[in-house]
């Protein structure tokens, strides 16, 4: 019996799960999630500035409509990074493509190749020819991120089948936020290997990551989980292989996310 109006701010309180389910209760409930007042409160303070960064212009006539538009992967500024927002919660992921990532060497053609790669989302990723100094870093603000939230921080990349000297050296891995500095260790390696280099981590015992397959198709090292609280702060990320000085190539980067952990 409450006012549409009244409704529509009750729901407006839940999560964008809640409002979608809540649909399925009544055609007053319907009509209630359907008003502009609910889907600014689950679109981000700055959705205005996605919206004008989005490589292809976004159509909608609704802020429900642009939630829903959201929630695919959106390329924006000049196509250096990919925007989500999580469906269930709202929630904001980013994935920074290469050209945002400090990757040394990267500007020298004898070293790292730029190349349009047909199931990459960016216009190009980085190809590692040959180097004996692997180091690769990016950085990220909290204030891009949502608030109060546990993102973890993952590189995304693919390993060629000409790939060498990848494996021959764990690379070390870091997550930096403020005073919290969080390290590890990961053998780069084709999936063939995997049982191979499970074994070795096992015999070692060390604090050691691991690569995974992604639904997309690419694989993807987890460097480490995060809080983003309140005020704003920078996030340094890294992986580097300096230590050995033999040559390896092979590796393929498309970018790294940033995305909130369950």
């Amino acid at each position: 019996m409450l006012p549409e109006d009244c409704l529509s701010t009750i729901l407006s309180f839940t999560s964008p799960e809640d409002a979608f389910r809540s649909s399925f209760v009544s055609s007053t409930f319907r009509s209630a999630i359907g008003s502009d007042m609910v889907w600014e409160r689950f679109l981000p303070p700055d959705y205005s500035e996605i919206v004008m960064s989005s490589v292809t212009p976004l159509k909608f006539s609704s802020k429900k409509e642009l939630f829903q538009c959201l929630c695919e992967p959106v390329l924006i500024d000049a196509g250096n990074k990919i925007f989500k927002l999580e469906k269930s919660s709202g929630k904001k992921s980013y994935i920074l493509s290469a050209k945002e990532l400090s990757i040394t060497w990267s500007s020298n053609p004898l070293y790292w190749s730029w190349i349009p790669l047909s199931e990459s989302r960016f216009p190009s990723v980085a190809v590692l020819r040959t180097t004996d100094w692997l180091e690769i870093r990016g950085t990220i603000r909290t204030q891009m991120l949502t608030p109060n939230t546990t993102y973890g921080a993952y590189v995304i990349m693919k390993i060629s089948d000409r790939a060498y000297g990848l494996d021959l050296m764990p690379s070390e891995i870091t997550l930096e936020v403020g005073n919290q500095v969080s390290s590890s260790s990961v053998f780069l390696h084709h999936q063939e290997s995997k049982k191979q280099m499970e074994m070795l981590k096992s015999i070692e015992g060390n604090n050691q990551g691991a690569m995974s397959e992604r639904e997309d198709g690419w694989m993807e090292i987890e460097l480490g989980e995060f809080f983003s609280g309140e005020n704003d702060g920078e996030v340094k990320m890294s992986l580097m292989e300096v230590k050995g000085c033999h040559l390896k190539g092979g590796i393929v980067i498309e970018g790294v996310e940033f995305r909130p952990k369950d």
